[in-house]
């Protein structure tokens, strides 16, 4: 498989999970602005979700795009990753409909977690097939906020049980952290454009 089709699966696949997430959301009944009230829990739900699968496209685009080739091992690290992720759905909308409690917030955090750590070991993928010297490698470096996300996920879980909305302003300040695209690929790509894919012959 090439990585053009893997990168279109894969957008594919996000496009449902955002597809399924809206089709979760059920209008109000009601025909003032009180009735939006019950379902604001939900709505946030929503938001934030689709943040996370909005940051998890554009840093998967940026992944693909500073690779070359792909094999069994990164198809299924990827297929890994896209598990995880087709399970906010069903997390993001038990959060919302019960109200942010504790143990919705918590596994809603465990998918989030598994998640982040099934993007660490696609990336860990494809640095093995491409070598630990090549622009891949050296873009991603040591993902220290991608091991921070992890760390603040690890923690919000337990949290959620004391105080459910603190484990969420967690969750918050993560899709904060990553709402700004990480360029450190694409200007590892200007440097080195001879890396860049379709470049070579």
């Amino acid at each position: 498989m090439s990585k053009g089709r893997l990168e279109a699966f894969s957008d594919g696949v996000l496009a449902v999970i955002i597809t399924v997430m809206v089709l979760e959301m059920k209008s109000p009944k009601g025909t003032n602005l009180a009735a939006l009230l019950p379902v604001l829990p939900v709505f946030l739900s929503y938001v934030l979700s689709f943040i996370y699968i909005g940051i998890y496209w554009n840093n998967h685009h940026h992944l693909l795009h500073a690779t070359q080739r792909v094999n069994g091992a990164t198809l299924w690290a990827n297929l890994h990753l896209l598990f995880w992720l087709s399970l906010i759905p069903f997390t993001t909308a038990w959060m919302g409909e019960n109200r942010f409690g504790s143990w919705p917030v918590a596994v809603y955090g465990v998918v989030l977690l598994l998640a982040a750590v099934a993007y660490f070991v696609l990336a860990k993928a494809l640095i093995a097939l491409h070598g630990r010297g090549s622009t891949l490698a050296a873009s991603i470096g040591t993902d220290r906020k991608g091991k921070i996300s992890i760390a603040i996920y690890a923690m919000a879980i337990p949290l959620a049980f004391w105080q459910p909305l603190g484990a969420g302003a967690c969750y918050v300040i993560v899709a904060i952290m990553w709402l700004i695209p990480d360029r450190r690929i694409e200007k590892k790509l200007m440097q080195h454009p001879d890396a860049a894919p379709g470049s070579r012959a």
